[in-house]
């Protein structure tokens, strides 16, 4: 796809180099660095306060970098504002819109500006708005966050930045707001999203990256975080020697309990390991019960990176 500037769609939508930013004596941002393809879906993570929503914001020209470089289609998104606003759309969490509006009117009003904007009735049947009748005051957060992202979208963008796209929403709405991210990439539409909820991120994103305490701490595919390890996972009386449960299993074989009496095992799995699972909690008095395996998932990555859950 070639982009309105005449670019091949191969070169890079975003590039952070460095970004530093303080909040008094907080360092928000402590030298980030990552790019973002034109084309595909970028997601990132972090617990509260880690500084994805003031990464974001840099790149949405909302706030200037104390050090550090942001360039938005090769652009700062500061100085070269009205030459990107065409070209980016923002879903911000707090809505942004006036209390008194509703729905379809923001939306014409909206696409109004545009040369070529999608079709409003359209986008609001997709996104259940098409019977939104209350002011925005009054809507839900469901019909608010549907709104918030259709008025992202209204204009065509080349490249659109969601926070949290589907909080608040129920699981159908959730559903047709990711069918909506694919079909962005799939129109050649560069996405940035923010999340909470790592099967979101696990389905669309072409890229994550975890931020935690203002550093990226990890980036890549879902696939490349999550590699090939496969999870055993098995409920016991609590307290078991879990290095002396190691050491039954597989070389590299790691045994872990949390939160008491909830192991989980991280092996190549086959019937060996179950068995050894078995065979060994026998012996130590108890039995395993609730017994599920799988591959690694990549909320498991990010607990491991972070040490925390993952919360809105």
């Amino acid at each position: 796809m070639t982009s309105s500037d005449g670019s091949t769609g191969t070169a890079d939508a975003v590039v952070i180099d460095s970004l530093a930013l303080s909040y008094g004596p907080t360092r928000a941002l402590d030298g980030i660095t990552f790019s973002v393809a034109a084309g595909s879906v970028t997601a990132i993570l972090g617990p509260n306060g880690a500084g994805k929503t003031s990464t974001v914001e840099v790149c949405e020209g909302y706030r200037r970098p104390d050090s550090g470089s942001v360039r938005v289609w090769g652009l700062d998104p500061v100085r070269d504002a009205a030459a990107l606003r065409p070209r980016v759309g923002v879903m911000l969490q707090s809505g942004g819109i006036y209390a008194s509006s509703r729905a379809l009117p923001v939306l014409r009003h909206l696409a109004s500006f545009y040369a070529r904007p999608l079709d409003v009735d359209d986008l609001a049947e997709r996104l259940g708005l098409q019977q939104v009748r209350a002011t925005y005051r009054r809507m839900s957060g469901g019909e608010k966050q549907r709104l918030a992202l259709a008025c992202a979208l209204v204009g065509r963008p080349d490249l659109v930045f969601l926070d949290e796209p589907s909080a608040g929403m129920d699981p159908q709405a959730r559903i047709t707001s990711w069918e909506l991210v694919e079909q962005l990439r799939a129109d050649g539409v560069t996405v940035v999203l923010t999340t909470h909820l790592l099967d979101e991120a696990e389905r669309l994103a072409d890229h994550v990256v975890v931020i935690d305490r203002g550093r990226v701490v990890a980036a890549g595919s879902p696939a490349q975080l999550t590699g090939d390890a496969e999870v055993l996972t098995f409920r016991a009386t609590a307290g078991l020697d879990v290095g002396a449960l190691a050491a039954e299993l597989p070389l590299g074989a790691l045994v872990t309990e949390s939160p008491a009496g909830s192991y989980r095992v991280e092996a190549p799995l086959g019937p060996e390991v179950l068995s050894a699972v078995s065979a060994w909690c026998a012996e130590n008095g108890t039995s395993p019960h609730g017994i599920s395996s799988g591959r690694r998932s990549l909320e498991d990555v990010f607990l491991e990176l972070t040490g925390r859950e993952l919360r809105a």
